[in-house]
């Protein structure tokens, strides 16, 4: 089959094929609340929605139809959960808005305190955290990744942004739309990503910068000031690919130039 985007093609035949692998699946066969999950007497569920056991759902928070609470999971209070949503299992989301159709894999957290402290030589005094999380329509988070809550502002996740696993972005983030975030990868505080910014595998962004729209980063890469929209940058700091990679290649042509000398002067 000839197509232009092949691997999207493909990845819309595997959606027809095998539907189910689409989200993570209930862990019963159950549908509606289950006896063993708790659901506040306020909460206001829509039709067509699935607790499982274990979950928990606080006081005032709202779920949409078609949404599915894993078990173990916990909704905090007033938390706003969209429709077709899944909170998977043991995930929490706290002091959050969710969109519509988004993922939340095992083991997620969500919406817990950023690392707000005055420090000094007196300790450290915590600084309230006051914000909340927003995840916007169609955002897919990886298991264990931790998203903090706004200290003073919300944190928030634009449409269609997707998370691996093991991502931590701290308080006061704005993730723009359609982001791609490798795991292991670490935003510090009140930073903002433009839209179809891409981040590869354990890469570092410093607080307090912005990274434009449309910059792709290589895996292990560090940055630790703005970056303007459309670049494409690697390394530690970060800078522009195509210098990254010369500075590499001419490393590796010394370390090679001198294992001959050194193998020269052996041979003598």
């Amino acid at each position: 089959l000839i197509n232009a985007q092949p691997y999207r093609t493909f990845a819309n035949a595997m959606k027809l094929l095998f539907p189910a692998a689409m989200r993570p699946l209930p862990m019963t066969s159950e549908s509606g609340i289950a006896a063993g999950a708790f659901v506040d007497s306020s909460a206001d569920l829509e039709d067509n929605v699935t607790v499982e056991h274990g979950a928990v759902i606080g006081e005032g928070a709202s779920i949409g139809s078609g949404a599915h609470i894993g078990p173990g999971a916990t909704i905090g209070a007033n938390v706003q959960i969209g429709r077709d949503t899944t909170i998977a299992a043991s995930a929490s989301v706290i002091h959050s808005v969710v969109g519509d159709r988004v993922i939340i894999h095992c083991g997620a957290r969500i919406g817990c305190d950023g690392f707000g402290f005055a420090m000094g030589a007196g300790g450290h005094l915590k600084i309230p955290q006051i914000g909340r999380v927003v995840i916007q329509d169609d955002v897919e988070i990886g298991a264990n990744t931790c998203i903090d809550r706004g200290a003073n502002r919300d944190t928030i996740v634009g449409e269609g942004t997707k998370i691996d696993g093991m991502v931590m972005i701290g308080h006061n983030n704005v993730i723009g739309r359609h982001c791609v975030i490798s795991g292991q990868t670490g935003i510090a505080g009140s930073t903002t990503l433009g839209d179809f910014v891409v981040l590869g595998g354990q890469v570092a962004v410093n607080g307090h910068i912005t990274v434009g729209t449309g910059v792709q980063v290589a895996g292990n890469s560090a940055i630790y000031e703005d970056v303007e929209p459309g670049q494409r940058i690697g390394g530690n700091p970060a800078r522009p690919i195509k210098l990254w990679m010369r500075e590499k290649l001419g490393v590796l042509r010394d370390a090679k130039r001198q294992d001959k000398m050194r193998s020269e002067n052996t041979d003598e």
